[in-house]
């Protein structure tokens, strides 16, 4: 079906038409880039290039250049405008003498509109204003906007009708690294993050693998999946919920370190730290533990600050965070003491749920010891922890798939590190024992059994797997989405998403209010 056009796209279409009756074709095919904006900016120099008296320079500044059209203003034969590309923007000066007979006039001047994607070649040179500028001497259309973009002016350092909605910015990311060029900052940053932590690896000689999405079974942690069909086979399918359980897979096949940084999906709620595809960082490594691991997090965190700021230090909101190693490292249960007062060392079910009632926090039946304790570590404690932190040695039925603390009962060898307030990771010395994980997976299907859908499925694959036997191991998952939040000092993980999950457009303000959860 045709949809209505608003009468500034009717006027763009109708000077699309009048493009191509004029034998301009509106999409141009190619155009060969020899500068982009900063490399003109940067590579100008006024002792040899063209300056505003139109002197002979020493050496012609040649350029062509193409990108969009930002600004215009048209003084009788001559005009300005501001061409904008990935590095930035340049002006250039178009002239009603240096185009062919006519096009000035009819195509530049009538035909043409903000937004149009245009190549122009042509020398640098100085106006008498000093912006150093393109002088136009050739002009081909390359793409036609149909539509009108929301273009940001700035007047006196202030700027005005920028796009500020979120709603709009997050649809049409779009037009959001058009309008917003600061964005695609943003998003370097996060290839370059990703980039260091690849290189970081693959330097201590970690393979990288792929690991399946489509699976039979989930696991790896407590979430809910998402699930399809696979027609051919007539199977049951899940998206996976981490990479876990495959990469350990791994490791019992004899690769003493794998990594993968994959896209993963949980069915879960949207919130400022949630959306239900996000990316991952997952290692493994044979013959490690989980006090290595958090030597190994301390310095790939280190290393992503400096490439990305030349320093450890950065700020993030009101907060300066420092990612200089070491980092504070306090154990689950004196975390909650030093922020209550309750110790809840050696504490029953009940009495922690008494606790609990004391402190306000909701308790109900189906909540075990380790969900009170981690739902007083939510409250109490997690907003408190700016500064990096490893928060360590958690309950053990919190975490199935962790190996059981060498001198500490009822808990496992298991850390998350906390910054700014939130989980920026979560690690273990795995479970290895395949009597031990069994026993833990069939709790986790009682678990599901009673109403957590949350729980863990029991995989008699991978338990075949651990029964060969695999060595003592160190894993590690983080939050690719998270860290890039923290390093590029952004509020919302959909500012660090090009395309995060939104509800279908209705025509009203329909937006997922962001929470803190």
């Amino acid at each position: 079906m045709s949809r209505e056009f608003t009468e500034q796209e009717s006027v763009r279409r109708e000077a699309r038409a009048r493009l191509e009756e004029a034998g301009v074709n509106p999409y141009g095919y190619s155009w060969e880039v020899s500068h982009h904006a900063k490399d003109i900016l940067e590579a100008f120099d006024d002792a040899k290039h063209q300056g505003v008296d139109g002197s002979a320079p020493l050496e012609e500044f040649k350029v062509s250049i193409a990108g969009r059209m930002m600004s215009r203003r048209i003084m009788g034969k001559a005009s300005f405008s501001h061409l904008q590309d990935e590095s930035g923007r340049i002006q250039i000066y178009v002239t009603r003498d240096d185009l062919p007979e006519g096009f000035y006039n009819s195509v530049f001047k009538k035909m043409l509109d903000i937004g149009d994607v245009i190549g122009v070649e042509g020398y640098a040179f100085r106006t008498r204003t000093g912006e150093i500028s393109v002088h136009v001497q050739k002009l081909e259309v390359l793409s036609k906007s149909l539509r009108p973009f929301p273009i940001v002016k700035e007047q006196d350092g202030q700027v005005f009708n920028e796009v500020t909605d979120k709603e709009f910015r997050y649809r049409q990311r779009y037009v959001d690294l058009v309008v917003n060029p600061e964005v695609r900052e943003v998003f370097r940053q996060r290839a370059r993050m990703i980039t260091t932590m690849r290189r970081f690896m693959d330097d201590r000689g970690y393979v990288e693998v792929e690991t399946p999405v489509l699976q039979p079974l989930y696991g790896g942690a407590a979430a809910r999946p998402f699930t399809t069909h696979h027609n051919a086979l007539d199977m049951k399918l899940y998206l996976r919920i981490a990479d876990e359980l495959y990469l350990k897979r791994l490791i019992v096949g004899g690769f003493d370190g794998v990594y993968e940084i994959s896209k993963d999906f949980r069915n879960e709620g949207l919130s400022r730290f949630h959306n239900p595809e996000f990316t991952m960082m997952e290692l493994y490594v044979a013959y490690k533990d989980y006090d290595w691991m958090m030597g190994f997090v301390e310095e790939i965190v280190e290393a992503v600050a400096i490439e990305l700021h030349g320093s450890t230090e950065l700020q993030v909101g009101e907060n300066t965070i420092s990612f200089k190693r070491p980092w504070k490292r306090i154990p689950l249960l004196e975390a909650i003491e030093e922020k209550t007062g309750h110790d809840l060392s050696g504490k029953s079910r009940d009495e922690m749920a008494a606790i609990a009632a004391k402190l306000n926090i909701e308790v109900d039946d189906s909540m075990g010891s380790g969900k009170i304790i981690d739902e007083l570590f939510g409250e109490f404690v997690e907003a408190s922890l700016i500064q990096p932190t490893f928060i360590t040695d958690y309950p053990v039925e919190l975490s199935p798939l962790a190996k059981r603390h060498r001198s500490k009962e009822g808990l496992v060898e298991r850390f998350e590190a906390i910054c700014n307030g939130k989980e920026l990771c979560n690690a273990f010395s795995e479970l290895n024992d395949p009597d031990d994980q069994r026993a833990r997976f069939e709790e986790q299907v009682v678990l599901g059994l009673g109403g957590d859908e949350e729980a863990m499925q029991l995989d008699e694959d991978y338990l075949r797997a651990l029964e060969y036997g695999m060595p003592p191991t160190a894993g590690l998952g983080i939050g690719i989405d998270r860290l890039a939040m923290l390093m590029t000092n952004s509020a919302s993980i959909r500012d660090v998403i090009l395309f995060p999950l939104l509800r279908p457009e209705t025509g009203v303000d329909d937006s997922v209010e962001e929470s803190d959860d």
